[in-house]
Protein backbone atom coordinates (compact mmCIF):
# COMPACT_ATOMS: atom_id res chain seq x y z
CA UNK A 1 0.00 0.00 0.00
CA UNK A 2 2.91 2.20 0.81
CA UNK A 3 4.73 1.66 -2.50
CA UNK A 4 1.23 2.22 -4.58
CA UNK A 5 0.99 5.99 -2.50
CA UNK A 6 4.20 6.57 -3.06
CA UNK A 7 4.22 5.94 -6.72
CA UNK A 8 0.84 8.08 -7.18
CA UNK A 9 2.45 10.84 -5.35
CA UNK A 10 5.46 10.63 -7.62
CA UNK A 11 3.21 11.02 -10.91
CA UNK A 12 1.58 13.50 -9.33
CA UNK A 13 4.68 15.42 -8.80
CA UNK A 14 6.13 14.54 -12.03
CA UNK A 15 2.98 15.88 -13.52
CA UNK A 16 2.97 19.15 -11.97
CA UNK A 17 6.50 19.37 -12.58
CA UNK A 18 5.76 18.89 -16.62
CA UNK A 19 2.94 21.53 -16.59
CA UNK A 20 5.27 24.30 -15.23
CA UNK A 21 7.48 23.30 -17.96
CA UNK A 22 5.41 23.92 -20.21
CA UNK A 23 3.86 26.98 -19.01
CA UNK A 24 7.37 28.54 -18.65
CA UNK A 25 7.95 27.55 -22.55
CA UNK A 26 4.85 28.69 -23.43
CA UNK A 27 5.47 31.83 -21.82
CA UNK A 28 8.92 32.32 -23.73
CA UNK A 29 7.53 31.65 -27.16
CA UNK A 30 4.95 34.48 -26.44
CA UNK A 31 7.17 37.18 -25.18
CA UNK A 32 9.73 36.36 -27.78
CA UNK A 33 7.32 36.87 -30.53
CA UNK A 34 5.22 39.30 -29.42
CA UNK A 35 6.43 42.61 -30.81
CA UNK A 36 7.21 45.74 -29.29
CA UNK A 37 5.18 49.44 -30.73
CA UNK A 38 5.44 50.42 -33.75
CA UNK A 39 6.78 53.60 -34.46
CA UNK A 40 5.72 55.73 -37.10
CA UNK A 41 8.23 57.64 -38.98
CA UNK A 42 7.97 60.66 -41.13
CA UNK A 43 7.18 60.01 -44.40
CA UNK A 44 10.22 62.54 -45.36
CA UNK A 45 13.20 62.97 -43.92
CA UNK A 46 13.06 65.03 -40.90
CA UNK A 47 14.99 68.56 -41.74
CA UNK A 48 15.80 69.20 -38.28
CA UNK A 49 17.64 66.05 -37.88
CA UNK A 50 21.58 65.87 -36.90
CA UNK A 51 22.57 63.26 -38.90
CA UNK A 52 24.45 63.66 -41.76
CA UNK A 53 23.56 62.52 -45.04
CA UNK A 54 25.25 61.96 -47.71
CA UNK A 55 24.73 62.72 -51.12
CA UNK A 56 23.30 60.32 -53.69
CA UNK A 57 23.04 57.02 -50.79
CA UNK A 58 20.01 56.19 -49.38
CA UNK A 59 20.30 56.91 -45.62
CA UNK A 60 19.80 54.34 -42.95
CA UNK A 61 18.68 54.86 -38.98
CA UNK A 62 18.65 52.34 -36.57
CA UNK A 63 17.29 53.24 -32.93
CA UNK A 64 19.20 51.24 -30.13
CA UNK A 65 18.10 50.89 -26.60
CA UNK A 66 22.14 49.95 -24.57
CA UNK A 67 21.16 47.96 -22.37
CA UNK A 68 18.30 45.98 -24.30
CA UNK A 69 19.53 42.10 -24.56
CA UNK A 70 16.66 41.73 -27.60
CA UNK A 71 19.03 44.08 -29.43
CA UNK A 72 21.93 42.15 -29.48
CA UNK A 73 20.54 40.11 -32.57
CA UNK A 74 19.55 43.34 -34.56
CA UNK A 75 23.19 44.60 -34.57
CA UNK A 76 23.93 41.08 -35.77
CA UNK A 77 21.36 41.29 -38.34
CA UNK A 78 23.02 44.83 -39.43
CA UNK A 79 26.14 43.48 -40.13
CA UNK A 80 25.23 40.64 -42.14
CA UNK A 81 23.11 43.38 -44.33
CA UNK A 82 26.28 45.64 -44.31
CA UNK A 83 28.34 42.72 -46.06
CA UNK A 84 25.73 42.62 -48.75
CA UNK A 85 25.31 46.74 -49.26
CA UNK A 86 29.03 48.07 -48.23
CA UNK A 87 28.80 51.59 -50.10
CA UNK A 88 25.26 51.38 -50.85
CA UNK A 89 24.16 53.32 -47.85
CA UNK A 90 24.24 55.89 -45.28
CA UNK A 91 24.05 53.65 -41.93
CA UNK A 92 23.70 55.31 -38.68
CA UNK A 93 22.84 53.66 -35.35
CA UNK A 94 21.57 56.25 -32.55
CA UNK A 95 22.00 54.89 -28.73
CA UNK A 96 19.36 56.47 -26.84
CA UNK A 97 20.74 57.86 -23.59
CA UNK A 98 18.66 59.70 -20.62
CA UNK A 99 19.37 62.49 -19.28
CA UNK A 100 21.56 62.52 -15.69
CA UNK A 101 23.68 59.15 -16.22
CA UNK A 102 27.50 58.67 -16.48
CA UNK A 103 29.02 59.65 -19.02
CA UNK A 104 29.62 56.07 -20.93
CA UNK A 105 26.46 54.91 -19.78
CA UNK A 106 25.63 53.99 -23.18
CA UNK A 107 29.47 51.98 -24.42
CA UNK A 108 27.84 48.96 -24.14
CA UNK A 109 28.98 45.55 -25.81
CA UNK A 110 26.03 46.83 -27.68
CA UNK A 111 27.82 50.17 -28.80
CA UNK A 112 31.12 48.11 -29.34
CA UNK A 113 29.80 45.69 -31.53
CA UNK A 114 27.94 48.35 -34.04
CA UNK A 115 31.30 50.73 -33.71
CA UNK A 116 32.80 47.73 -35.39
CA UNK A 117 30.94 47.00 -38.55
CA UNK A 118 32.14 48.48 -41.34
CA UNK A 119 30.37 51.31 -42.62
CA UNK A 120 28.45 51.77 -39.76
CA UNK A 121 27.88 55.67 -37.76
CA UNK A 122 27.03 55.16 -33.84
CA UNK A 123 26.07 58.18 -31.89
CA UNK A 124 24.80 58.91 -28.61
CA UNK A 125 21.44 60.19 -28.79
CA UNK A 126 20.98 62.66 -25.36
CA UNK A 127 17.55 62.26 -24.12
CA UNK A 128 16.29 60.18 -27.30
CA UNK A 129 15.85 63.66 -29.05
CA UNK A 130 17.04 61.60 -32.76
CA UNK A 131 14.83 58.79 -31.71
CA UNK A 132 11.73 61.20 -31.14
CA UNK A 133 12.52 63.13 -34.76
CA UNK A 134 11.94 59.90 -36.25
CA UNK A 135 8.94 58.95 -33.98
CA UNK A 136 10.71 55.72 -32.88
CA UNK A 137 9.45 53.41 -30.27
CA UNK A 138 10.76 50.17 -30.05
CA UNK A 139 14.69 49.36 -29.62
CA UNK A 140 15.64 47.93 -33.20
CA UNK A 141 13.65 49.99 -35.35
CA UNK A 142 14.91 50.21 -38.45
CA UNK A 143 14.28 53.41 -40.88
CA UNK A 144 15.57 53.50 -44.39
CA UNK A 145 15.36 56.56 -46.86
CA UNK A 146 16.31 57.20 -50.13
CA UNK A 147 18.75 60.41 -50.97
CA UNK A 148 15.81 62.12 -51.90
CA UNK A 149 14.71 61.83 -48.39
CA UNK A 150 11.88 59.53 -48.83
CA UNK A 151 10.74 57.13 -46.29
CA UNK A 152 11.50 53.35 -47.98
CA UNK A 153 10.85 51.06 -45.17
CA UNK A 154 10.97 51.47 -41.36
CA UNK A 155 10.85 48.17 -38.85
CA UNK A 156 12.60 45.72 -37.39
CA UNK A 157 15.37 43.47 -38.96
CA UNK A 158 14.60 39.97 -36.29
CA UNK A 159 12.44 37.64 -36.70
CA UNK A 160 11.51 37.46 -32.97
CA UNK A 161 13.37 39.24 -30.14
CA UNK A 162 17.07 38.31 -29.87
CA UNK A 163 16.56 35.54 -32.61
CA UNK A 164 19.10 35.90 -35.22
CA UNK A 165 18.82 34.38 -38.74
CA UNK A 166 16.57 35.39 -42.23
CA UNK A 167 13.74 37.70 -41.49
CA UNK A 168 11.65 39.75 -44.04
CA UNK A 169 13.11 43.26 -42.89
CA UNK A 170 16.60 42.47 -43.27
CA UNK A 171 16.01 41.12 -46.52
CA UNK A 172 14.05 44.15 -47.79
CA UNK A 173 16.39 46.33 -47.09
CA UNK A 174 18.81 44.61 -49.14
CA UNK A 175 16.61 44.19 -51.82
CA UNK A 176 16.33 48.36 -51.35
CA UNK A 177 19.44 48.61 -51.53
CA UNK A 178 20.70 47.00 -54.57
CA UNK A 179 17.98 46.40 -56.63
CA UNK A 180 15.71 49.48 -55.50
CA UNK A 181 13.22 46.70 -54.89
CA UNK A 182 10.72 45.04 -52.33
CA UNK A 183 7.44 44.30 -51.83
CA UNK A 184 7.72 44.78 -48.33
CA UNK A 185 7.45 48.07 -46.84
CA UNK A 186 7.48 47.55 -43.15
CA UNK A 187 8.01 45.14 -40.64
CA UNK A 188 7.36 44.14 -36.46
CA UNK A 189 10.38 45.35 -34.28
CA UNK A 190 11.04 43.27 -31.75
CA UNK A 191 12.66 44.66 -29.27
CA UNK A 192 12.77 46.62 -25.25
CA UNK A 193 10.71 50.11 -25.58
CA UNK A 194 12.65 53.13 -25.98
CA UNK A 195 10.84 55.00 -23.85
CA UNK A 196 8.89 54.80 -20.71
CA UNK A 197 5.30 54.25 -21.23
CA UNK A 198 2.21 53.95 -18.77
CA UNK A 199 0.94 51.36 -20.64
CA UNK A 200 -0.28 47.86 -20.05
CA UNK A 201 1.34 46.79 -23.54
CA UNK A 202 4.59 47.81 -22.14
CA UNK A 203 5.11 47.21 -18.11
CA UNK A 204 8.15 48.46 -17.17
CA UNK A 205 9.55 44.95 -15.90
CA UNK A 206 9.25 43.81 -19.74
CA UNK A 207 12.71 45.74 -20.48
CA UNK A 208 15.01 48.61 -19.61
CA UNK A 209 12.52 51.60 -20.47
CA UNK A 210 13.97 54.95 -20.66
CA UNK A 211 12.26 57.52 -18.34
CA UNK A 212 11.28 60.39 -20.04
Amino acid sequence: MKSKSSTCFFTMALAGWLALVSCGAGFMWHYQGKPGLQGHPPSQWPEDSRIRSIPQLPTLVLAIHPHCPCSRATIGELAILMTHAQGLVNANVLFVKPQGLSEDWEKTDLWRSAASIPGVKVMTDESGVEARRFHSETSGEVMLYDADGQLLFSGGITAARGHSGDNAGRSAIVSLLTSNNSEIKQTPVFGCPLFQKDSPEQPESSCHAIHN
